[in-house]
């Protein structure tokens, strides 16, 4: 986000009279305008005729209903991942107790992987005009996943992993990218309130969704604490279904792009070492997310508090998924993930003094908060190193494929690190404290690249 693109929005785009208002425009438009600006972008088209004031609306009721409505898509999908650390727990001591945390966080793994890579699919479908089957077909099986979930019996992993890693995570990612991407139809100047509102759904979710099991895992068993959450969910998702409208053309309805030099971006040094630094990150990110209510009840805490860890952190999530992107806007984006994501490193390891209601707290609120910066960062960062417009889709792409990997094996290593049931706590948050901060190593040289690339501080 680091300035105003030195081309109006009209030239980039322009739209046919006959073009249906009903169809989503490309994954690259959608990041481009959610970013804000991310560098120089050639004059293709210098004799299009400037953009009018009303182009985009900055809302109205219509654009204000699809940035809900993206949020509670968020609130299910995203949130959900966020809150596996509940499921981890109540597996690991109940009823998957015969397999080890390892194993068990295959299936929290396995959907996260599934969200980020079948951003590949989903985005090429929305840039294709296909917005509505997305989220249509994204939540049909998502929420038939998450009833077939309740029906799950007690030591059947294979159960577990089809209807809640594979079934759940692939209708994550039919969902979570286009509802992302389609507020940016109707918002310019104020395009970062409206994305902060759709980002903030899944610090939501993961704060009640957490919430909502443990105190149903006491009280109703396990297959009526998930059925609560389906039916939540499926009153979520049939009105965002409702509410959300695209309003641009889709790609077939404009001028065709120039061609994407694949070549060119994978040769981009900096942008190889922001790729690899940001995936490594996520190798550790998601170990306090999956553990932290597990670390919390076998070490005697409150057992209060053990139901409301996971809550703790996802709640400080909101401000770190809102606050770093203000200070990206006035310093650049590079600039403000390098030292949250440090210093989100540094805190995983600091877990390993969370023993108590206070530490627990404590830990839940800064590691919240500092991960959720890197997290709500990363995009915004990859599209800084696109030479033009057309290239940030693929290169978003690529990171989010990239991400779908380490994602899939961070927190299984970190399982099989804990060792138990002697639960060597200390190997898993090393790991994941180390390869954060390696991660952030390799962001901050990615950044010594950029600087020198445009010769500006404000990277």
């Amino acid at each position: 986000m680091s300035g105003q693109l030195s081309r109006p929005e009209s030239e980039q785009f322009s739209r046919p009279a006959s073009a249906d208002p009903g169809r989503g425009h490309s994954l690259s438009l959608m990041l481009e305008k959610g970013l804000n600006g991310i560098g120089e972008v050639s004059e293709s088209n210098p004799e299009s005729p400037p953009s009018p004031a009303h182009t985009f609306p900055e809302g109205g009721w219509r654009g204000w209903l699809t940035v809900i409505g993206g949020s509670m898509i968020v609130f299910c999908s995203f949130g959900a991942v966020q809150s596996y650390g509940a499921f981890e727990d109540f597996y690991a001591r109940h009823t998957l107790s015969d397999r080890t945390p390892s194993e068990i966080s295959w299936i929290g793994s396995v959907q996260v992987f599934w969200l980020f890579a079948m951003g590949l699919l989903s985005g090429k479908l929305f840039d294709e005009g296909y917005f509505h089957h997305c989220i249509g077909f994204g939540s049909a099986l998502y929420l038939f996943s998450v009833f077939m979930l309740s029906l799950a019996k007690p030591h059947q992993f294979y159960q577990h992993l089809l209807s809640q890693g594979f079934g759940m995570g692939i209708g994550m990612g039919l969902m979570f990218l286009p509802a992302l991407s389609v507020p940016s139809h109707y918002f310019r100047a104020r395009r970062s309130v409206a994305m902060g509102v759709v980002l903030a759904g899944s610090s939501l979710g993961a704060v009640i969704y957490p919430i909502m099991l443990n105190n149903l895992f006491k009280s109703a068993g396990f297959a009526w604490a998930v059925r609560a959450t389906g039916f939540l969910d499926v009153a979520l998702l049939l009105f965002a279904n409702i509410v959300m409208r695209t309003r641009l053309p889709s790609r077939k309805q404009r001028p065709a792009a120039p061609p994407i030099e694949i070549k060119k971006i994978l040769t981009d040094r900096a942008y190889m070492v922001f790729l690899i630094g940001a995936s490594i990150t996520l190798w550790g990110f998601y170990i306090p997310f999956f553990y932290l209510q597990l670390f919390s009840a076998l070490h005697g805490v409150n057992k209060k508090m053990v139901t409301y860890s996971l809550s703790v952190m996802n709640a400080a999530s909101i401000f770190g998924r809102t606050l770093p992107n203000v200070l990206a806007d006035m310093w650049g984006p590079l600039n403000v993930v390098v030292p949250f994501t440090f210093i989100a490193g540094g805190l995983v390891w600091a877990m390993y003094g969370a023993t108590d209601i206070a530490g627990v707290i404590v830990f839940g609120i800064f590691y919240g908060f500092f991960s959720g910066g890197f997290i709500s960062l990363v995009n915004p960062v990859s599209a800084t190193f696109a030479a033009d417009v057309n290239e940030i889709g693929t290169r978003s792409g690529l990171l989010a494929f990239s991400f779908s990997f380490f994602a899939l094996t961070g927190s299984p290593i970190g399982g099989a690190l804990l060792n138990p049931p002697h639960y060597t706590w200390w190997q898993p948050l090393l790991f994941g404290s180390t390869t954060m901060i390696f991660g952030a190593t390799c962001l901050f040289i990615a950044r010594i690249m950029m600087v020198r690339r445009k010769g500006s501080n404000r990277v």
